[in-house]
Parts: structure tokens; sequence; C-alpha cells
């Protein structure tokens, strides 16, 4: 394996929240008294059945994620630090990241003392209006001290917003990236609003209560995000996510990016361990229903686990990998671990399109123009 596909990341996924977001279709459930002490135990054994099944290897990144993962208890947070460590042992200056919304930031010293030195703030937004629309229950203010807070608190921060939100312009958004990017952040996520299936706004939109931005609306509003970014010195490494210099780079999120593994613990939480030149890439998926989870969890059957056949890897390599900007996928690579191999009939034609190129050592990245599409691009050249 290369250095990257070696390291392993550890991913626990928190489900509750105060309040349900209507455009979120991650794992979630409205917070409720009585079980998150049960669900610390049900983590704990499941960490330890990981310990069981894979052995020891040392990790490279721990990130809480949700659901509300600050939520948690600082002391909740603690322990799984501590029996991560015990079981795996967590890598001098590891990557321990965090998921955290701006009405939480009074646990954030908390947080930080449990071992927290990277969060995520899910700001979402700079004005009220929007921030309701959404769904959340901080305004501007908020977000914009919670920031500062966390800035003050932890070694690193993200800054989290959402964009194509409806009735929003890409002037509208040319203004409030501006003022975010006057925040000087180390690292900021923009992420375009996409309307997931099950959502309550996927509802509203069947209603006709919704009505996003069209498409060249949106795309305008993408290379307003590339300029402002690359300006203030926050270029994009990867589609979504700019940052200030390599070691500002989300270390765990890159470990999904690069193919390398995690095992994640938490209800519906996903996992990914071993190539198939080694025997198969196991997956695992733990049970959706916290209630399930912990159930399982007691018993030793928290997670369903199955080896990916070498195609199901090979397309998961390259529409992940194709998200780095810089690094891209390289084919021979994938081919190797899988013995599959992408089309290169379509890229060859996507880089005359100029929406792909072909870099050193046969490397695939998007260009600029195609990171619009870059879904879309990676679907095409995946192995049939």
């Amino acid at each position: 394996m290369s250095e990257a596909e070696d390291r392993l990341g550890l991913y626990i996924h928190w489900p509750y929240c105060a309040r349900i977001c209507p455009y979120c279709d991650f794992n979630v459930y409205k917070a409720a008294n009585g079980t998150p002490g049960t669900l610390l135990d049900a983590l704990l054994a499941d960490l330890s059945a990981w310990r069981d099944r894979i052995g020891q290897r040392r990790l490279a990144s721990v990130h809480f994620g949700g659901g509300t993962p600050s939520l948690m208890a600082p002391s909740a947070v603690a322990a799984i630090l501590e029996r991560a460590d015990a079981l795996f042992g967590i890598e001098p200056g590891a990557e321990i990241g965090l998921e955290t919304n701006p009405n939480e930031a009074d646990r954030f010293e908390g947080l930080a003392g449990a071992g927290i030195e990277r969060v995520s703030l899910g700001v979402q937004a700079l004005d009220d209006a929007s921030l309701k629309a959404l769904g959340r229950d901080h305004d501007a203010a908020a977000g914009l001290a919670a920031f500062e807070t966390a800035r003050r608190l932890f070694k690193r921060v993200s800054l989290d917003l959402i964009y194509a939100r409806e009735g929003q312009s890409p002037s509208d958004w040319e203004r409030e990236l501006s003022t975010a990017v006057e925040l000087e952040p180390d690292h900021l996520s923009a992420y375009q609003l996409t309307i997931e299936p099950g959502t309550a706004f996927q509802k509203r939109l069947d209603r006709g209560e919704l009505v996003p931005p069209v498409e060249d609306a949106a795309a305008d509003m993408f290379e307003i995000t590339q300029d402002l970014t690359e300006a203030a010195g926050l270029p994009a490494y990867e589609v979504s996510n700019h940052a200030s210099r390599a070691a500002q780079q989300s270390v765990h999120n890159r470990l999904y990016w690069e193919g390398a593994d995690w095992i994640g613990i938490g209800p519906g939480a996903h996992s990914r361990v071993g190539a198939a030149k080694t025997g198969g890439r196991l997956a695992a998926e733990a049970a959706r229903k916290p209630a399930d989870y912990i159930a399982g969890a007691a018993s030793g059957a928290a997670q369903v686990t199955e080896i990916l056949s070498p195609r199901d890897e090979a397309v998961e390599r390259t529409l992940m990998g194709l998200r780095l900007v810089l690094e891209g996928i390289r084919p021979a690579r994938i081919e190797a671990l899988t013995g599959v191999s992408v089309d290169m009939e379509s890229a060859v034609g996507l880089c005359v399109q100029g929406v792909l190129n072909e870099g050193p050592g046969g490397r695939l990245h998007l260009t600029r123009r195609g990171r619009i599409f870059a879904d879309r691009i990676a679907e095409m050249i995946a192995p049939a």
C-alpha cells in the first residue's frame, strides 16, 4: 500500500440533533432524554469489536460527525478518545475533529479540554432570513461570534457555508462570501445546496413551495466561489473545500477521497478497510436506528459487513478520488488494486472537451470548468 492507503481513520456518528434541518438527509434523530449514556456504552463496545476485527493500527484521524456531536458531553468525547488510543493508538499530531453548530459555543471550551483540536463550524449562511429558511436555530451574529470563539479555543477551524439557496442570486452570494473570506479563515467549505430525496425540502419542492436557483445561476455562484477564494489565498483542494495551506486541509476527509481506510462507529456509520489486492476491501454499515445499534453492540452484531466486488471498489475509488482538485485519480493504481480499469476512452474524450486533464504519472484530474460537473464526469469514466 502507499502511505496514504496505509493510514486509518476513525469516524464516530452521533445521530442526535436539537432540531432536524429541512435539507439534511443524514441519519439523524431528534435528541431524546435517556439515550446518550447508553449510546456511549455501545460506541465503546463497537470500537472494541473493530479492534478484534482488524487488529491494531494507529489512527491518523478521529472525527466526530452526525447529527450534532457538539451535543455530546465533553466527558463522553474524552472517553471515546481514551478508548481509541488504548485500543489502536492515536498518532502524535493526529487530527481530532468535530462538527459543531454556532449555538453550542458555550460548550467549546469543554470540547477543547476533552481533546478536540479541529472543528467544522456549521455557520451555513450569514443572513438571518436564509438561516431561518434553512431551519437553523442561530442567527448571523451568533454564527460570527461562534467563529471567533472557536478560533480562540481550537487549533484549526473550518467555516462551513451553503450556497445556491432559494431566492439567492449570484450577487447575493458574492457579497456573503466576501464577508466570509474577510474573516480570514484557514479553511472554508462551500457546499452547493442539493435537494435530497426524502428531506423536507424535497417534499416542499414536490408541492411547488420551493424554487431553488436555476442551474446557470448555481454555476455562476460556483465560479464566484473559485474567484473569491483564490484571491483570498484559499484555493480549492477539493471540489467544495478550500484551505490556506496543506496543513489546514481536512485529514479525515482526505482519507475518504484518497481511498484510505476508516472505521465508523455509531448508528448508520460506514467503514472501508483493506484493498482488493490483499483479499478484498471490507465494507461495513452499522444499524441505522439508535435502539438497534445499541442492542447490536451489546451482542457484537452492530455492524453488517461484506466484501466489495472489484468493480464496486474501482467505482468508489474513481468517484471519490476525482474530487481532489490537484491529485485526482491514477487509473493505473486503481487497476493495480482492483483488476478493473476506468473508461479511458471516455476520459480521453473529456480531456478533449476541456473538463478533464491528464497530469504527471498518468493522473486524471478535473479542470476548473470540469469541477462544476464533478459527479457527472466521475460517473462517465467509472468502470461500467
